[in-house]
């Protein structure tokens, strides 16, 4: 990159930070000024304005709502819908605001009228969907499409691709031309030259360390998809008493403190979570078991730490019949005709995985970990990923990598590689984050799109992949 573009690159980037920042300050600002309001019944005054407890209530909101724009990636321009965009930072404030609300409330040992709150975040609303168009729109003016190629190994790993030809991504990536490769890097390197940027999955380690060098030295972007080994190489750690760059691997183990602490804030967001939530639980219970006699907790064996088998809590959402054949089958989605009506209900509002507050009592799962997998289909699993295994380094969770940043048809192996992902990152810091990332997936209806109908586990094969492009190229 040329030094005359170097700047432009910098002046741009500068450019779009100036404008999140004054998003931020807008946020911050426009709280405190109806902070003054509803800390003085409508009657701020101007000494109010700099009275020393004011401070510490805008300080501590700074530091909630930062750390809830970190958790939600609230200025990703490019890579995320706008509607995304608003819906991250409207959860944030109104997550922000809640906190400072009760801490307020339990200090002052009274409730206090919302209302100017409820008006904030109605004025913040609006500036999020201002801001966060008008900055999209600065975004693909300022970044036009890169021109792009695709180095895949087969059909498996180009479909792994996923929405990288769709919104909003194509408009930051123009793909130009596909590549089915697994050679030497060196009969390659030719057929990248011209190009912006590069995604790559699939290809020998060799190939792809010299298309990771080739992206370096031309200062280009480059993407590529991990393998599982890749991933665990994260969680490498320099040991430093040998004379060569020596890298370590073990097998995860929670250090006391952490575990002691996750432990604790599992038993206690589950009691919260049982306590606060009986009343949904019960109707819930109630209408299941009124609409066909069934019961409403269906158990399930699966897999938690060590590969111990225990039996999971869901309210049930399919027919009592619904695996009469002996023959376990994941579900298809909104086309599974499985499915009862109150399921449908229940599912949608992600009714489904509550009763599993009783499993993180009990000491089964964590509020945060890897998905519990069912021993049949982690046995199908095994056969093509002997690596699905390392998944049970730790508990079970309600929530995790996979399900706040995946889908629930996203391919195991990447399941797989976002699960190490969280095994390498786990602390309370992270818990937390995924916690209340989770949130935001309840607002998103893709997050819940099932697999392919009939089908036993979300493995996909090359013959699976053939006969849905013959279907679709068909219809």
């Amino acid at each position: 990159m040329t030094d005359d573009k170097s700047k432009k690159h910098y002046w741009k980037n500068a450019g779009l930070f100036a404008y999140k920042l004054l998003h931020f300050l807008l946020v911050l600002f426009s709280f405190y000024a109806a902070w003054l309001f509803f800390r003085y019944n409508g009657k701020p005054n101007i000494q109010d304005v700099a009275f020393r407890y004011n401070y510490y209530i805008f300080i501590g909101y700074s530091l909630i709502i930062y750390f809830f724009h970190r958790t939600y990636n609230t200025y990703l321009l490019g890579y995320s819908r706008i509607r995304t965009l608003v819906l991250s930072q409207t959860i944030s404030q109104i997550f922000s605001v809640m906190i400072i609300y009760f801490v307020v409330a339990l200090a002052w040992m009274r409730f206090i009228n919302p209302l100017i709150l409820i008006g904030l975040l109605v004025f913040q609303f609006v500036l999020n969907v201002v801001w966060c168009y008008t900055a999209t729109r600065i975004y693909s003016k300022v970044n036009p499409p890169r021109k792009t190629i695709l180095v895949y190994r087969n059909q498996l790993d180009r479909k792994r691709f996923g929405s990288v030809r769709g919104k909003p991504s194509g408009r930051l990536y123009r793909i130009e031309n596909e590549i089915m490769y697994d050679g030497n890097f060196v009969d390659l390197v030719d057929e990248l030259e011209g190009y912006e940027a590069v995604f790559v999955a699939g290809v020998n380690s060799r190939c792809r360390n010299g298309i990771l060098k080739f992206c370096q030295e031309r200062n280009i972007p480059g993407f590529f998809l991990p393998h599982v080994g890749d991933v665990i190489m994260l969680q490498a750690q320099h040991i430093q008493s040998f004379d060569s760059p020596v890298m370590y691997v073990s097998q995860k183990t929670l250090n006391i403190e952490y575990a002691v602490i996750k432990r604790a804030f599992d038993i206690a967001a589950s009691l919260i979570g049982l306590i606060a939530l009986s009343p949904i639980l019960i109707i819930t219970a109630i209408a299941i078991r009124v609409y066909d006699g069934g019961p409403a907790i269906y158990k399930q064996v699966r897999l938690t730490k060590g590969g111990r088998e225990f039996k999971i809590w869901k309210f049930r959402s399919m027919r009592v019949d619904a695996e009469k054949d002996g023959v376990a089958r994941l579900s298809s989605g909104d086309n599974d005709d499985r499915i009862t009506p109150i399921g449908r209900i229940v599912r949608k509002c992600r009714l489904d995985e509550l009763p599993q507050l009783v499993n993180i009592l009990r000491g089964d799962m964590s509020v945060v970990g890897p998905r519990p997998e069912r021993p049949e289909i982690a046995e199908q699993y095994y056969k093509t990923m002997p690596d699905f295994h390392l998944r049970l380094q730790v508990k079970a969770g309600l929530t995790g990598y996979a399900q706040v940043y995946g889908k629930y048809n996203t391919d195991p192996y990447e399941k797989l590689e976002f699960d190490l992902m969280y095994i390498k990152n786990m602390s309370v810091l992270t818990d937390l984050r995924l916690m209340f990332a989770t949130f935001r997936i309840l607002f998103m209806a893709e997050s819940t799109e099932g697999i392919e109908g009939g089908h036993t586990t979300a493995l996909m094969t090359e013959s699976d992949l053939a006969e849905q492009n013959d279907r679709a190229e068909t219809n």
